[in-house]
């Protein structure tokens, strides 16, 4: 069942109860009392044409998530691409995918893919940015079969967020892309001259009388290392033990806290090597989950970059600048070692986004030892405390206004600094006209020296 509404295209969740099976096989009871979803328009390669061949959804929820059953009809089901990929790849493949706006404002929302090869891809949005790391815990099954194939989802209720009402009105994007063909359809129609994407889904609606779960996860670990150095011949074993904790816990409806205490990203890909002659320092991609995940709203400007929290001592060249004749480093760690970091991160049904973050790292030293034998330290990174807060305001047109604020503490006579930035993006009603703009001022605080400071600005209209 489709109605038109503001020129956006209405469908219906049926609620169910019990439960059904994941198995991609769509024949449980409660799939054959919802209505079915369709008239999909095609994207690419033509715009706002009918797609080579047809797609049918099913929608239908329960006390513990929301379930989507979708048919790809396809007169050449044999030719459907299927390569096998790793998780968030869809790679050469067929895939079906749903957009959940679940506080309607046009700016965030969960999407969740399958390919035709199982593998999952989900994404979240916030403020016009994505976050492709972003991991939810939900189910899927695919089936391939004659007429085309079938795919199965199971969102849980625990892996989005959505207002504490008794009536759910959600937006909701469907789509679906025909690998060998290039083609791309979906159900509420894009507009190519028409910014943005999340602002162009349809309306879910029929969703009632449903409860967030409690959002909690606890996740201690044990690790332990064996290392073997050999020195003029000498063999020398060692070995070191750490232990720690992930904790995640839903606040409420809006706001969910994300905490690790003694975090080990010993097993984090490290980076690739690379020489640097230039004045600025290298910006490497982030790989530890902990700063991959829910830092959507930290993300404007450049401001705050992770890499720092918890990365190479501050002053890790000390250590070699400090030797004397005859004397050598026996230890000097590249890491410094997080003694925890905490986020709390979300956003109000009135479209307001708040995030904090804080994280404590350790006191790091590096060990030189002289030719008797007489050992003594050299201080590379001091006691340190990082701070960040950011505040996102969604407006009307998809646009939107942002404050964030940085600052990092430490003990000692090490530098402390502080940056400050404000960033606006306004757009026409239509869409047309986009306006943006930012200001951001850094400066830095020494015990000894002067202080140093700088600012940025830019403006942009198009």
């Amino acid at each position: 069942m489709i109605t038109a509404q503001n020129e956006k295209k209405t469908t219906y969740a049926a609620p169910f109860e019990g439960e059904i099976k994941i198995d991609g096989i769509l024949d449980d009871e409660a799939w054959f009392m919802a209505p079915t979803t369709t008239g999909f328009t095609e994207f690419e390669p033509e715009p706002n044409t009918t797609p080579s061949q047809q797609t049918e959804v099913k929608i239908i929820y329960n006390d513990q998530g929301i379930y989507f059953g979708a048919l790809m009809h396809d007169t050449r089901a044999n030719k459907i691409l299927k390569e096998l990929s790793v998780r968030d790849k869809k790679n050469n493949t067929d895939w079906f995918g749903v957009l959940i706006d679940t506080y309607r404002d046009g700016l965030n929302g969960f999407a969740f893919t399958v390919t035709a090869a199982g593998v999952q891809q989900d994404i979240k949005f916030a403020g016009g940015d994505e976050d492709e790391n972003w991991d939810a815990v939900w189910q899927s099954e695919v089936l391939i079969h004659e007429r085309g194939w079938n795919a199965e989802l199971f969102i849980p209720y625990s892996a989005i967020r959505f207002p504490n009402t008794d009536i759910q009105h959600w937006n909701l994007q469907l789509a679906r892309e025909i690998r060998r063909e290039r083609e791309q359809s979906f159900w509420n129609p894009l507009d190519p001259n028409f910014e943005g994407f999340v602002n162009q889904a349809g309306h879910l609606e029929g969703i009632k009388n449903i409860e967030s779960p409690v959002r909690l996860s606890i996740t201690p670990y044990i690790t332990g290392y064996i290392q073997n150095n050999k020195d003029n011949g000498v063999s020398e074993t060692g070995t070191s033990y750490n232990a720690g904790m992930d904790l995640k816990y839903g606040i409420n409806d809006a706001f969910t806290l994300d905490m690790t205490l003694v975090p080990d990203f010993g097993q984090v890909q490290t980076d690739n090597q690379v020489l640097n002659l230039s004045p600025f320092e290298v910006f490497f991609d982030e790989n530890r989950q902990f700063f991959t995940e829910g830092l959507e709203l930290f993300d404007r400007g450049r401001l705050f970059y992770t890499r720092r929290v918890g990365g190479r001592p501050i002053n890790f060249r000390d250590a070699q600048k400090s030797l004397v004749d005859g004397e050598k480093i026996i230890e000097n760690p590249t890491r410094v070692q997080l003694y925890n970091a905490s986020k709390i991160s979300g956003r109000t049904s009135s479209g307001t986004g708040i995030g904090f973050f804080n994280g404590v790292s350790s006191e790091t030293n590096a060990i030189i030892e002289s030719l008797s034998g007489e050992k003594r330290q050299v201080q590379t990174s001091p006691l340190t405390n990082y701070n960040v807060l950011t505040i996102d305001q969604n407006l009307p047109n998809n646009s939107r206004v942002s404050i964030m604020n940085t600052n990092v503490l430490r003990r000692g006579s090490t530098y402390d600094a502080n940056t400050i930035g404000a960033f606006i993006d306004l757009n026409n009603k239509s869409q047309a006209y986009r306006f943006s703009g930012s200001f951001m001022r850094s400066e830095q605080y020494f015990s000894k020296i002067e202080n140093n400071s700088g600012h940025k600005y830019s403006a942009q209209v198009a």
